[in-house]
């Protein structure tokens, strides 16, 4: 299930992912769960930590970015990693609002804790397996997009 917002536009999902084929598979999961009656969510991707808060805070060249209703965020990132990105949003005013899904291959319980100590709203392992992989994305959205009742954009 994948409602449109409140206005009737899509949910904007930003992917922070540096990994090509868990773009195309996250892509992949999100587009699968569109049907004639209901939008895609619209995913939007970034492949560094620099990149994404350069996005999110809607700098050049992202000027006109729509703001993400969810963002699916990678630990391992270049430039800036995933841990860096997620202290940064969730320390903004505005941004901070935003859920964001720790999506990482790291078990570490370390990487667990200082997840939630800040402020992600959900730590998911990804799954090596490509059909479980699509599966937890499907998850992913159809909880925050089809159950949770999400903020309005800022």
């Amino acid at each position: 299930m994948t409602p449109a917002n409140d206005d009737g536009s899509p949910i904007e999902v930003l992917l922070v992912e540096d990994d090509p084929g868990d773009v195309m598979m996250t892509r992949e999961a999100l587009d699968e769960l569109a049907t004639p009656n209901q939008l895609a969510s619209r995913l939007t991707v970034v492949s560094d930590g620099v990149e994404a808060l350069s996005y999110l805070r809607r700098e050049d060249p992202y000027a006109e970015a729509v703001r993400p209703d969810l963002i699916l965020l990678d630990l391992n990132l270049p430039r800036r990693d995933g841990r860096e990105v997620l202290a940064e949003i969730k320390t903004d005013e505005i941004l901070r609002r935003i859920p964001v899904v720790v999506l990482t291959t790291s078990q570490a319980d370390e990487d667990i804790v200082r997840s939630y100590q800040l402020h992600a709203n959900a730590y998911v392992t990804k799954p090596v397996d490509f059909d479980r992989f699509i599966a937890v994305v499907r998850q992913i959205d159809e909880f925050f997009v089809g159950v949770v009742k999400l903020p309005p954009r800022g």
